[in-house]
C-alpha cells in the first residue's frame, strides 16, 4: 500500500516537473514560421525589387547553423509557393509581441522603399533584413 502511494506521488511530481519545463523559458515557438504578405507597391529586399504576394519563411535550425535563415518565395493563392526570390541571414532583435505580421519599410525619398525588418504574429522577435 505504501509503495502504491509513493509511486503515485512520484508520478504526480514528475507530471508537475514536465509541465513546468514545457511552460517555462523563452521558447520563441516553432522552428519554422511563415507569413503571406502583399507588397502593394515595389519594395527592395537585398538586391531584388518585389511587388505582389510573397511567402516569408524563417527557419531557426538554419539560423543556428549560420545559414540563410529567411527565404522569400513568390506566392500564388491558387497553387501556393513558387520559386525562391531572396534568401538571407536575418538580424534578430527582441520586440513586443504583435497581433499580426508586421513589416517595417524604410522610405528613402525618391528611391524605392526598403524592407528593414519583419515580425511574425504572436512572436516576440523581429528579424532585421541586411541592406545587401
Amino acid at each position: 500500500m505504501q509503495s502504491r502511494i509513493f509511486v503515485s506521488a512520484l508520478a504526480l511530481v514528475g507530471l508537475f516537473a514536465i509541465s513546468g519545463i514545457a511552460s517555462s523559458g523563452d521558447a520563441a515557438g516553432p522552428a519554422r514560421r511563415w507569413a503571406i504578405v502583399t507588397f502593394a507597391s515595389p519594395v527592395q529586399i537585398g538586391d531584388q525589387f518585389l511587388m505582389g504576394k510573397y511567402l516569408i519563411v524563417h527557419d531557426d535550425a538554419k539560423m543556428a547553423k549560420g545559414e540563410a535563415c529567411t527565404s522569400i518565395y513568390r506566392f500564388d493563392p491558387a497553387t501556393g509557393p513558387r520559386e525562391q526570390v531572396v534568401a538571407f541571414h536575418c538580424v534578430p532583435a527582441k520586440r513586443e509581441v504583435c497581433a499580426t505580421a508586421k513589416l517595417t519599410i524604410q522610405d528613402r525619398g525618391l528611391d524605392i522603399p526598403r524592407l528593414v525588418e519583419y515580425q511574425f504574429a504572436g512572436d516576440n522577435e523581429g528579424h532585421g533584413v541586411p541592406a545587401k
